[in-house]
């Protein structure tokens, strides 16, 4: 692991990383922000947040844009924001130049389908690979993670904690598409990265795994009622209403006049950090 910049923050530290991932063979960046009680020299472990990025970004964007650095350091709540995909020379594109497909656009999911498979291995990586390697080189408590993301990341970030209750204690999501299965979006990605069976879809769309729910996690998410792709792309209407059929335990905001932006997240971002922040701190 190689550190690319260290910038201090709130009195903490931010900081970007290059790596070498084993499940997307390739290099993969990622960033990570170590709050103020770090920099005491202390030595303690403090609860992780992962945060996973929409179509089109990159690690930075969070970081950059959020605004999340001075309650999570105030919290001692350590973020982590990985790529949105692999990339690099030899890792495939859309052919077309789409934003929904290919670089920048993962999907979170593992592949099984050429040209794909070799690097898009998203969900090993956010799962295994990379909280591995924050654990080993930053002072991570590995017992006490949630997942959270925008978009495409909010996807990923209901999926990929419903699927392991053991790994996350806390999840949420800003306009998350809640069921690829049933928007162009995903129909698009799954139907390349998976191929056309789709019943091995299911295991990649949260309305599906909730109704299969056995170990609830606690779910929060925002949605902007002015966001463009509210009816056609994120339809968060399923969510809520298998949510209110099974009893899963859903916090669900609609919060009026607000569209699909950053300028969304950030105005929201504190609830969120708190909402994990008394999830995650220790009995």
């Amino acid at each position: 692991m190689e550190r690319l910049s260290s910038k201090k923050c709130y009195g903490g530290e931010q900081i970007r990383c290059k790596h070498f991932s084993t499940s997307l063979v390739c290099e993969m960046t990622f960033s990570v922000f170590l709050p103020e009680q770090l920099s005491t020299g202390a030595d303690i472990k403090l609860p992780v947040l992962y945060w996973l990025s929409g179509l089109t970004c990159n690690d930075e964007n969070f970081v950059q844009k959020a605004g999340a650095q001075k309650l999570a350091s105030e919290l001692g709540l350590i973020l982590v924001a990985p790529d949105t995909s692999p990339r690099g020379e030899g890792v495939p594109d859309d052919p077309e130049g789409a934003y929904d497909l290919g670089h920048g656009a993962g999907f979170y999911v593992n592949a099984t389908q050429e040209p794909w498979k070799k690097h898009y291995q998203m969900y090993d990586y956010i799962v295994e690979e990379l909280p591995e390697l924050i654990n080993r080189k930053f002072p991570a408590n590995g017992e006490r993670q949630g997942i959270a993301g925008h978009s495409m990341g909010g996807h990923g970030a209901l999926t990929i904690g419903l699927r392991n209750p053991d790994k996350y204690k806390s999840i949420s999501a800003f306009a998350p598409i809640v069921s690829p299965m049933n928007c162009p979006w995903g129909q698009k990605a799954l139907g390349n990265y998976l191929g056309e069976n789709k019943n091995e879809w299911l295991s990649y769309d949260a309305v599906s795994l909730v109704k299969n729910a056995t170990r609830p996690i606690p779910i929060l998410v925002d949605q902007g009622s002015a966001d463009e792709f509210l009816e056609n792309q994120l339809k968060p209407s399923l969510l809520v209403e298998v949510c209110s059929q099974v009893g899963y335990p859903l916090n669900y905001n609609q919060r009026d006049g607000y569209d699909h932006s950053y300028f969304f997240i950030t105005s929201f971002i504190e609830n969120h950090l708190q909402f994990h922040s008394a999830l995650l701190a220790l009995p």
